[in-house]
């Protein structure tokens, strides 16, 4: 499989230095994930592909989506303007899908897909949002794994939309069992050693789960309360991630009843250990 690092030049705070998208080469090219539209990316694109005709650029088969966020997706419509014939598809996700003003082929958990000169295997992966797809070369173990996971950081679980921790937690495990060999992410550098790192996500959940524990036996009530007592260096402009991770903990310990909640006369949310 030959594969090729196209950046999709739209570094910012969601996105840290940018998203990845990955062209596949082959008989059927095939690119993984879409960008966010930026002149550059587009351009890039077209020289990784190469001339098809002179002074045409070269054909793009099929673009797989891994899921609905902005950064992944957006750049959908101007792909399918510079390459009309060019098939896009994902797993639905309705209300957002139809911000990006082109239809997508539905994808499922166990598909197969042509891409380059072999086939993905298509692997619901939710958590990070409803819809997200990690895609599986099973010949050369290489998983593109969109925002599953990437080095040099955790993922945000925005459970505001449509995030979930224990479909998060399902989904790495079930990475882990596929056994790849390496992970190629929607952010940051390859990932070589991925069992090692999923299993550090794995720790790392658990570890903030204690601490959401521990916080609220030590009087903290909202969410509000728990980030700061948590992410104690955390700059104002990421507080925002941090409340949507601590939030996913405690929707999940809820759902085990190991917390309840009150909505206050302010609306805040107010937490507390169920008492044993």
């Amino acid at each position: 499989m030959r594969v090729r690092l196209v950046a999709a030049h739209n570094p910012g705070p969601l996105t840290g230095g940018g998203t990845n998208t990955y062209l596949i080469g082959g008989a059927q090219p095939t690119l993984i994930d879409a960008g966010s539209g930026e002149p550059r990316h587009l351009d890039e694109l077209s020289a990784a592909l190469g001339p098809d005709i002179p002074g045409v650029s070269g054909r793009l088969d099929r673009v797989l989506v891994t899921h609905a966020h902005s950064d992944h997706a957006a750049g959908a419509a101007a792909i399918a303007g510079r390459w009309p014939r060019a098939s896009f598809a994902k797993r639905p996700w309705p209300e957002k899908d139809q911000r990006f003003s082109v239809t997508f082929a539905p994808l499922d958990d166990g598909d197969m897909v042509p891409a380059g000169d072999g086939v993905l295997w298509v692997v619901h992966t939710p958590g990070h949002s409803p819809d997200h797809l990690s895609f599986f070369d099973t010949y050369t173990g290489v998983l593109f794994a969109g925002d599953l996971v990437m080095n040099g950081g955790t993922v945000v679980i925005p459970v505001s939309a449509g995030g979930s921790l224990p479909q998060y937690l399902a989904s790495l495990r079930k990475v882990l069992e596929l056994q790849p060999r390496r992970i190629l992410a929607g952010h940051g550098t390859p990932i070589e050693h991925p069992a090692a790192l999923i299993r550090s996500y794995l720790a790392h959940r658990q570890t903030r789960e204690r601490q959401v524990l521990d916080a609220l036996a030590n009087g903290s009530a909202t969410t509000a309360d728990l980030v700061d007592r948590i992410y104690r260096a955390l700059a104002d402009s990421m507080k925002w991630a941090a409340a949507e991770n601590v939030t996913a903990h405690l929707h999940k310990l809820r759902d085990e009843g190991a917390v309840t909640f009150e909505v206050a006369d302010d609306k805040a949310e107010r937490w507390r250990l169920t008492a044993s």
